[in-house]
């Protein structure tokens, strides 16, 4: 689906949504069609991570 799509569904700003895009393109998570729709290829992700303060 298109990134417009995606955060009109999660009813969010369309830049805020094209940044986790990215993100998650960078990460694996996703991939783009080549139409340049956004594809996520699995039932459900779990992620688990740690966020520290910048030193």
């Amino acid at each position: 689906m298109s990134i417009r799509e995606i955060a009109r569904r999660a009813n969010r700003d369309v830049k805020a949504v094209h940044g986790d895009i990215r993100a998650m393109l960078s990460a694996g998570l996703i991939n783009k069609t080549e139409d340049n729709k956004v594809e996520f290829r699995f039932d459900a992700v779990h992620v688990d991570f740690t966020v520290s303060k910048a030193a």
